[in-house]
Order: C-alpha cells, then structure tokens, then sequence
C-alpha cells in the first residue's frame, strides 16, 4: 500500500511539544491533507526507528511505516488526547509490523541452528559499533528471530504476548530468541575475528 504523502528533506528531531502536536492532530481529525503531511514529517523519524527493527531492509521498513500511518490517519478519531500521543503511535506502528509479518509468514523458512557453548564477545567490539551496525546486524536474522527480538529485547513484550501476536506457542517464543542471540553471537564473533585479523 503507498501512502499518498512522501517525506523529504531532513527528518524531524521528534521533540514533543504537546500544543504543536494537539493543533496536528486535530486538524488530522478534519482531514486536513496539510496536517497529515506535517504529522507524517515530524514523527517520521521516530516511526522508522521503530519500523526498522522489523524489516530486512529500508525499504521494507517505509512499507510498514507507511501503511502505519494510514491507519493512525483512518483511526485518529480514537486516539484519547489523555494519553501520550507518542505511545499510540508506536504501539500502532509495532502492530502494523506485526501485521506484515503475519501477511508473509507462510513465505518465510526457518533454519535451526546448532547453538554452541555461550561465548564471550569482546565488549570493545560492541561499543565500538554504531547504531547502524547494530541495526544491520539485527536485520541479518530472519524474519521470525528479528520479530521475536525486536518484540522481547528491545519493545519489551513478554513471551506470552509474542506467541500470541505469532500465533506461535510460549516454547517457539523462547527457541525463536534463543537462536536469534545465538545467531547475533555468531555475528558478532566473527567480526570481532576479522577485525583482529586485520592486525595481524
């Protein structure tokens, strides 16, 4: 689905300004293209932050944030202004994610990996990496490892809540991250290698 509104330019520092926010939304409420194009920008930035995790890939990501916000536009009447706006939108965002995966799960294949002994991974590798490295890193695992842990490590989402978003049980939940740690250490293992091979 493509969203009728592009982003351009740089995107927004996301500062929350309550007034600012109230005065979009409202005029979202009316349907005022203007106001939607003006929400769109300024939370842009936050809503691929979120999107991101979920994806293989930028593009993917845009897809999933744009058909996100085609649902805040289409359900802004519910939103509850008592609340943090900032939070609806992500949880909405992280449903739509949820939604995308669910849409291509039968296409995905599962390959089970052979989990070694817990290895230590030099922790100067890891504060070393950017957010981007990291991000890559995480968009590395497949379809069902990324949506598990992006769900459990970084949303905070409980085992119980995953399998049943899934539709998968508590055990494959717990598998599911297992193995995407297990795949990130290997990851993260094997850069630390080249890097030391570099100096050698």
């Amino acid at each position: 689905m493509q969203i009728y509104l592009r982003h351009e330019g740089k995107r927004s520092n996301n500062t929350v300004n309550p007034d600012y926010d109230m005065i979009l939304i409202e005029g979202c409420k009316s349907k005022n293209r203007e106001s939607q194009r003006m929400l769109y920008k300024h939370y842009y930035g936050y809503a691929m932050s979120i999107c991101v995790r979920y994806a293989q890939d930028h593009e993917e990501a845009r897809e999933i944030l744009n058909d996100a916000f085609m649902k805040v536009f289409a359900k802004i009447d519910m939103y509850d202004s008592k609340r943090s706006f900032k939070g609806w939108l992500r949880r909405i965002m992280i449903n739509t994610a949820i939604d995308h995966f669910r849409a291509n799960k039968k296409h995905y294949y599962h390959a089970d990996i052979t989990e070694g002994h817990d290895q230590q991974v030099s922790v100067d590798v890891i504060d070393d990496m950017s957010h981007n490295d990291i991000l890559e890193l995480v968009q590395r695992l497949s379809p069902m490892y990324r949506t598990v842990f992006s769900l459990y490590v970084i949303d905070g989402y409980n085992h119980e809540e995953i399998a049943k978003q899934l539709g998968i049980s508590v055990g494959t939940s717990k598998s599911n991250l297992s193995k995407a740690r297990a795949n990130l250490r290997k990851m993260l293992m094997k850069m630390n290698k080249e890097i030391y091979e570099q100096y050698i």
